[in-house]
């Protein structure tokens, strides 16, 4: 972090400023005083707790603060490559050289149509069932999914097709049963910045999935991950499910470039949800082919036995046909850039 001075700062100023830098930085030898530049400048360096700019900006003689330290220290080990995150029941680490594929409805419905469903993804290459017992909607009057009973239908899917599970948690209070039958807890986009859920989704006991907020940026997403990994659980996946922008031709933006960043920025797996990015079942090809490409760890697609009558986000949903030619192609793709499905 470095914080610039302003040039009509007076000596006590200075001493202030470098006092707080002192105190916030825990030691003396990594606070320097620059006067190289056309105006002084405190360079702070700490391998402790990031440093809070705000500290600075209320202290008089502080022009401007620049390269804050990140706020997400602890998704980073220093580390080249990116951390493994197990899936034991599903046989599958996340992060690793594997391509993880997580298909299913976007919500729980019946036995027989899940059931079904775990089976054809199961046998193109996923690894990880998908399905929503709690759905968060815009309006409260369409599909709210079926809840407790959702779970107990995924549990005995889990257990007769063999495949793992992940499944979304809206509140703290349904945490503990989602991560009793979930070998993966989801934190939906419209619940990145509920802080209480970050906290008690990271002492459930299994790995947590974060969903990028649809108007989050970059920090504030890993800021909410960082609330994951605060509370000792280290196995945090993100999400990339497109934000808003002014664009009108698609349901979201997907930002496929952010892939190489998170990889830049932290040893946290990422995957890609075209589903809801696109909002159209027929420009998902596209975009998971895409995100396979750019490095992605992972994808979180939609797939139904019948999309016109799914009672959540049909529109947006892959026929079986659709995607088991999608897997094919991605198969494709990963093994020309190193991976494996």
């Amino acid at each position: 972090m470095r914080i610039f001075l302003s040039h009509d700062a007076s000596a006590h100023d200075i001493g202030k400023a470098l006092e707080r830098a002192g105190e916030l930085a825990g030691n003396p030898l990594s606070v320097r005083l620059d006067t190289s530049g056309d105006c002084l400048s405190i360079e702070i360096r700490t391998n402790g707790n990031p440093i809070d700019p705000a500290a600075f900006s209320s202290l008089t003689g502080v022009d401007r603060i620049e390269d804050p330290e990140p706020v997400y220290h602890l998704s980073s080990s220093g580390t080249p490559g990116t951390r493994a995150i197990e899936i034991p029941f599903a046989g599958v680490s996340i992060g690793s050289e594997n391509f993880v594929v997580m298909a299913g409805p976007c919500a729980v419905e019946n036995d027989e149509d899940l059931l079904e469903t775990a089976r054809v993804a199961k046998n193109a290459g996923a690894r990880i069932l998908r399905g929503g017992a709690f759905k968060p909607r815009t309006s409260p009057y369409s599909f709210q999914g079926v809840g407790p009973e959702g779970l107990e239908m995924l549990a005995r899917v889990r257990e007769e097709v063999g495949i793992g599970i992940i499944t979304e948690a809206m509140e703290p209070a349904t945490v503990g049963a989602v991560a009793e039958i979930a070998d993966i807890v989801q934190i939906g986009s419209r619940n990145m910045h509920n802080y209480p859920l970050l906290k008690e989704a990271g002492q459930a006991g299994k790995p947590v999935l974060v969903k990028r907020g649809m108007s989050a940026t970059l920090e504030e997403w890993l800021g909410a991950a960082e609330y994951v990994l605060s509370e000792g659980n280290p196995d945090v996946i993100l999400c990339e499910r497109g934000i808003r922008t002014f664009s009108r031709h698609s349901r979201h933006t997907l930002d496929i470039g952010v892939i190489p960043v998170i990889h830049e920025r932290t040893d946290l797996p990422v995957i890609i949800d075209p589903s809801h990015a696109t909002g159209k079942a027929s420009r998902v090809p596209a975009m998971a082919r895409a995100a396979v490409a750019a490095g992605a760890d992972g994808l979180l697609m939609e797939i139904h036995p019948e999309p016109s009558r799914a009672m959540s986000d049909g529109f947006q949903t892959l026929s079986f046909d659709e995607y088991n030619t999608l897997m094919s192609e991605l198969k494709l793709i990963a093994d020309a850039v190193g991976r494996k499905i």
